[in-house]
């Protein structure tokens, strides 16, 4: 066969170095575009932050520089306070104080200072140290500290841990049990329980004994079964107890802490920065960019100049990389602005309302108001968020299935969550609604929803099912 040239027309989308940039820095959040950035400023020497000019103080009418900086060199000099005063501002302990014996909140700028979090086995640890007990008997006290879990329970059975240790040590289990005691006495109440019932009664057999502590004690015992069940006819039978005995056995059960060991966990605490702010503005809800943040580059002028005066310095591509960032980082606030901006218009019976006036509303709508692809649209409101007078939501927040009306219409699911927390907080604590009950009462506003639904949707919202909010 001859080799030959031919030639063939196609139709293709080319992704450009640009046009790849661009999508990657949409879905980024805004942590994550600033990481991003960071990486591009150190690489590239042409770029840089706009930085906000210094401007120095204004000085007070009628002085001088030469006055003022000769004011600022000039040294008061040290008077020797009265015997009266020696004292005045030393509070009790010898602390500084103000003249009314404690600083002003306001001035005082260490006020929100905290100091170092301490964890569970560090606190118990410590409480350890304190102890006079043998070193053997410590350290088994030790090995338990070490197998509690974050909320202070004891996961493992002793016979398991028997197991875990040297076998050279030796060691029985009333040797265990007897360190089990000891870590049981220690601060927090509670920790060191192998069960919720078990750090109950820890808890309770600490208080003073009486008929509440004592009815309580054995609830927690015997029936906590009951109790979490709401079988309030069948425990009183069982305990011999009236209504006002159970109520207040109850209230103090219910005062317990089930997980002693969750206030020496850390906090995982993750700070939002919003992306673009919504405000209400001559009776309009408007979006604007958050400036903190939008990042502000440009192009280094030094460098810029040295380019031009050096054609073959070999930072031209460098120059254009940088000229490609700057575009689409204000490219992506644009599109992240005009679909805020849209959703807002959608959604405004929500900014009024709140939640119980949210309406369906899906990507596809939001692109085809902008003239976007849907992909776009989703990129945009993933991760990024929305400051409004109603809190600080994800763009996606927005966004939602649908459930029909009767007038052929659709509501939100948002909405309708909204309804069911509403009717549930408004019910009868002796006559809660059941399922079935809201879904009539949905149904009579003429919105149909189905009993499981409304199951599923409380379930989402935390909500205990009928038998479970039902008080005594």
């Amino acid at each position: 066969m001859r080799p030959s040239l031919q030639l063939k027309l196609s139709q293709h989308l080319a992704l450009t170095p640009q046009l790849q940039q661009s999508i990657r820095l949409l879905q980024l959040s805004t942590l994550e575009l600033e990481q991003e950035l960071e990486k591009y400023l150190l690489e590239n020497p042409l770029l840089e932050r706009e930085e906000e000019e210094y401007a120095p103080p204004a000085l007070p009418p009628g002085s001088s520089e030469d006055e003022t900086s000769k004011a600022e060199k000039t040294e008061p000099e040290p008077s020797e306070p009265s015997s009266a005063d020696d004292d005045s501002w030393l509070g009790e302990e010898g602390n500084y104080a103000s003249a009314s014996g404690s600083f002003d909140d306001d001035d005082n700028e260490y006020q929100d200072v905290q100091a170092a979090t301490t964890s569970l086995r560090e606190h118990l640890s410590w409480q350890l140290g304190l102890m006079t007990i043998p070193v053997r008997d410590s350290t088994l006290v030790q090995c338990l500290i070490d197998a509690l879990d974050d909320d202070g329970y004891l996961t493992q059975s002793l016979d398991e841990l028997a197991e875990a240790l040297p076998p050279e040590l030796e060691i029985e289990p009333e040797e265990l049990q007897i360190a089990l005691r000891h870590l049981q006495y220690f601060d927090p109440t509670g920790v060191g329980a192998r069960n919720a019932q078990e750090c109950l009664a820890l808890q309770l057999e600490v208080l003073p004994a009486d008929e509440t502590q004592l009815l309580a004690l054995k609830i927690v015992r015997s029936h906590l079964e009951l109790l979490a069940g709401r079988d309030f006819i069948k425990l009183k039978k069982l305990t011999g107890c009236d209504d006002d005995a159970l109520r207040a056995a109850q209230f103090l059960i219910r005062s317990l802490n089930p997980r002693p060991g969750a206030q020496y966990a850390a906090l995982d605490a993750r700070y939002i920065t919003p992306d673009v702010v919504v405000r209400k503005l001559r009776g309009h809800w408007t979006v604007n960019v958050n400036s903190d943040a939008f990042p502000r580059l440009r192009i280094n002028r030094l460098y810029a100049d040295i380019l031009a005066r050096q054609r073959g310095s070999g930072l031209a591509g460098q120059l254009q990389e940088a000229r490609w960032l700057i575009k689409n980082v204000q490219q992506r606030f644009d599109t992240i602005l005009r679909v805020a901006q849209a959703i807002v218009d959608r959604q405004r019976q929500f900014f009024d309302h709140g939640e119980v006036a949210m309406r369906p509303l899906v990507l596809r709508e939001i692109a085809d108001i902008l003239g976007l692809h849907e992909s776009t649209v989703s990129r945009v409101t993933t991760q990024k968020y929305m400051a409004t007078p109603r809190g600080i939501f994800e763009l996606k927040y927005f966004f939602g299935s649908h459930v029909a009306t009767e007038t052929g219409g659709a509501c939100s699911a948002t909405a309708i969550r909204a309804l069911i927390k509403q009717l549930i907080g408004a019910e009868a604590p002796k006559k809660p609604l059941s399922d079935s009950q809201i879904s009539e009462v949905l149904g009579q506003q003429g919105i149909v929803v189905a009993r499981r639904t409304i199951a599923k949707y409380r379930e989402a919202l935390s909500i205990p099912p009928v038998n479970l909010r039902k008080s005594i």
